[in-house]
């Protein structure tokens, strides 16, 4: 069976999906993760609690806190892939670098999809985003270490295929009537943006107007709410002073932008900038400044960034329904309770929002398509749920042409249409 059966992989920031195609045609989702709500998402997450055993998606979240965040909890893993400085990270003294660990969570979706499918499978369709990075070297970078991975995995036949491209083939390439069409993924790494042609016959690559993206989207809204309304509570404003020093510093704004991005908060671990920071709450200038800085070490030793997360996502789930909601978080060491408004979240959020947006209209610009020319916009991912995305689309096109779809499978149903058709 392994010679007519084709992988076709979303491979996402936040969650990752499975299917499967032969020469017939597609044949669905894999059930990758049997203690998800839905069996065929598995949450792009590992956790080692030790160098020898790795566990994944719903798994790794309750070995994790079973053995009280000890070992180490990575997630948002694909947001390194064009960061040359991130070469890798250490477990229990033993090197792991990016493409290893990449390798080791796409090899575990090949082996659960084997096991389903009956079959070893070496060859897939692996979606990439219309843009890793906005500098063309760090993409073709980015690319590269992502087709090592798979190869680490067991993979062959590599066939990498733009994500907002199979969104287009999972979301109305059969439709019957001619149009244009824009497909808006807005998911928890990038945004990515396709304008296409549909209508009467096969999806042609000529169809495809124009493909665009920016490498912000879900992730960095929640960075907005950590940067501007919790991160304080870690130490981000503490005073200090050197020994025998003069002048006072503050914390340096490098070190604390990484707590404001969960993929990157473990990197704060490094033992040298652990011994900085115990050298701040040591210099700090006032009792309430050490008393941050002890909640950052509890933060970092107690590796809480993922749940710390979560409790920020849930936050701005529930602004986009919500006039205002509170944060809570609480912790043996740490109690935040904050009242997050709506629009004080889209006040931290603008820079990014504006970026995401610009990054639309320029992709229009270069398919040479005015926006009330579109006749159809589809709009996949969960930060589509923003309001102030969802107002900024309906200003521009209008609430009638706006359709929600399935903010999972759409990609992963276009890259199977993909991987069990012709070849472009």
């Amino acid at each position: 069976m392994d010679s007519v059966l084709t992988y076709a992989i979303d491979f996402g920031t936040s969650n990752s999906l499975l299917g499967a195609a032969s020469e017939k045609g597609p044949l669905g989702f894999a059930p990758l993760d049997p203690g998800a709500a839905n069996p065929s998402i598995l949450r792009s997450l590992l956790y080692f609690p030790n160098a020898k055993q790795v566990f994944f998606g719903s798994e790794a979240i309750h070995e994790f806190a079973s053995r009280d965040h000890t070992g180490r909890f990575i997630r948002s893993i694909k947001k390194q892939l064009p960061s040359r400085s991130f070469i890798g990270t250490f477990v229990d003294n033993r090197p792991f670098n990016l493409e290893d660990l990449i390798g080791v969570f796409l090899g575990e979706m090949r082996k659960r999809a084997n096991a389903f499918y009956g079959a070893d499978v070496t060859r897939v369709v692996l979606g990439r985003p219309a843009r890793f990075a906005l500098d063309e070297g760090d993409d073709r970078y980015a690319e590269g270490r992502l087709e090592r991975a798979a190869r680490i995995a067991g993979f062959k036949e590599i066939e990498f295929f733009p994500e907002p491209v199979a969104a287009a083939l999972g979301y109305g390439a059969d439709a019957a009537q001619e149009s244009l069409v824009l497909a808006a993924d807005y998911g928890g790494g990038t945004s990515d943006f396709t304008v296409y042609r549909i209508g009467n016959g096969e999806f042609r690559p000529s169809d495809v107007l124009a493909v665009g993206g920016m490498p912000l989207a879900g992730d960095a809204l929640d960075a907005s709410i950590m940067r501007e309304r919790i991160s304080a509570h870690f130490g981000t404003g503490v005073r200090y002073q050197v020994p025998f020093g003069s002048n006072v510093l503050t914390m340096p704004r490098h070190l604390m932008e990484r707590i404001c991005h969960p993929s990157e908060i473990s990197l704060l671990r490094k033992q040298d900038t652990m011994e900085f920071f115990r050298n701040v709450q040591q210099w700090a200038l006032e009792g309430d400044d050490r008393e941050m800085m002890g909640r950052l070490f509890t933060l970092l030793e107690d590796q809480l960034g993922f749940p710390l997360f979560e409790k920020i996502e849930a936050t701005k789930r529930a602004l986009s329904s919500a006039d205002s909601t509170s944060f809570e978080f609480a912790y043996p060491g740490i109690q935040i309770s904050e009242t997050v408004t709506k629009g004080q979240f889209e006040s931290y959020a603008m820079p990014t929002l504006e970026a995401i947006t610009q990054s639309l209209d320029e992709t229009l610009r270069i398919a040479g398509v005015a926006p009330e020319a579109i006749d159809r916009v589809l709009c996949t991912g969960g930060t589509a749920r923003v309001p102030w995305i969802r107002k900024s689309l309906e200003s521009r096109f209008g609430a009638e042409k706006l359709h929600d779809l399935d903010p999972f499978s759409g990609v992963a149903r276009g890259l199977m249409a993909r991987a069990g058709g012709p070849k472009f």
